[in-house]
């Protein structure tokens, strides 16, 4: 690390990917008292774009520099990139702007002082994106889990099944409520004509002992008793 400026970090990282520009950046931080000059080279200059490429770094100030690599249109074997960066420094004069900036400053025959610092450049994986979640069910998707602040476990099967559980006993319980109603109707029914037969035999008994005539009330009797047995057993 030279004494003029410090440089992070010490080798550009681009995440590769295929037909992308692609950007990283290096800070550059004064550790002098005066205003310190700098340049940027590469050994591909078509390849990279660097902003700003020379500028004046004041006392004890930083200055960031973006370096964009172009979209490239084929990975380099092993994505190993051999290209660099030489970033030259020097001291410039007090109140020196970057207009001031001419290249004998950085020629050290010229008795300035200058430092030069090289820097690699790296090739990483591209960072991968969140996996996205879809909203809502689809159909034909099997059930998802989730889970709750409480860290419990919900899912749409699990909150599904005691619901049709609940409507299924629900209708069950009016289903054996209606067989029972019915059950009572029927027991009922079958205990009067019970006992209509029982009167209607009496009836029969006392009739024979009179004049032999059917009474007007063991018609009626019979039509009734006709009448309950055919509306019970439809």
């Amino acid at each position: 690390m030279g004494e003029l400026l410090s440089i992070e970090p010490q080798e550009l990282q681009f995440p590769f990917e295929l037909k992308k520009q692609i950007s990283c950046s290096m800070q550059l931080k004064n550790k002098t008292d005066s205003h310190v000059a700098f340049k940027v080279k590469t050994t591909n200059p078509k390849k990279y774009c660097v902003r700003p490429n020379t500028g004046i770094v004041l006392p004890h100030s930083t200055c960031d520099v973006i370096v964009t690599m172009q979209a490239q249109k084929e990975a380099p074997p092993d994505m190993q990139c051999k290209d660099k960066f030489l970033l030259q420094s020097a001291v410039a004069s007090p109140g020196a702007s970057p207009k001031d900036i001419t290249p004998e400053l950085f020629n050290k025959e010229s008795g300035n002082q200058v430092e030069e610092c090289k820097l690699k450049v790296n090739y990483v994986a591209p960072p991968r994106p969140p996996s996205p979640v879809r909203e809502g069910s689809e159909e034909g998707s099997s059930p998802r889990a989730s889970i709750s602040d409480n860290g419990t476990v919900n899912s749409i099967e699990s909150n599904a099944a005691p619901r049709a559980f609940a409507e299924s006993h629900e209708k069950s319980s009016e289903a054996r409520v209606l067989i029972s109603k019915l059950t009572e109707e029927k027991n009922s029914a079958i205990q009067q004509t019970n006992k209509l037969n029982q009167e209607l035999e009496l009836l029969r008994r006392q009739g024979n002992k009179g004049s032999g005539g059917i009474p007007l009330i063991y018609v009626v009797l019979i039509g009734l008793l006709g009448l309950l047995l055919g509306y019970f057993l439809k």
